[in-house]
């Protein structure tokens, strides 16, 4: 069994310098949260936390599609109630092959993602 080599802590590459990002889609394909890491193989993946605020006044659902737009295989839906935040909406999940993290609501910028994804590579 192959161990991974290297374990690196980084920032989404939807956000800019490690700060929150801004639900804005309203519709598929969502706004880009984090293109995962290229390698494939079951040593080179990407580990991602994600958590989620609510601004607004109501409950509202996110849908997360992880690697792709078809639903349901591909959507994570849950609803972030309102004034709620930093809520834990994915917990260590696994992604490669540069598949991307897509999100959307049906309300544009009440939403904000923060997180963080420990690249690992063999």
């Amino acid at each position: 069994m192959a161990y991974p080599t290297s374990i690196t802590k980084t920032e989404l590459t939807g956000a800019a310098n490690g700060l929150g990002i801004k639900v804005a889609a309203t519709s598929s394909p969502g706004t880009t949260i984090h293109t995962a890491n290229a390698p494939t193989g079951v040593n080179n993946y990407d580990e991602v936390w994600l958590q989620c605020y609510n601004s607004d006044t109501v409950a509202r659902e996110l849908v997360l599609q992880w690697g792709g737009t078809t639903s349901p295989d591909n959507d994570i839906k849950v609803t972030i109630q309102p004034k709620t935040g930093l809520v834990w909406v994915v917990q260590g999940l696994i992604l490669n092959n540069s598949l991307l993290i897509k999100a959307y609501c049906t309300t544009t910028n009440v939403l904000v993602l923060s997180g963080f994804v420990n690249r690992i590579t063999a």
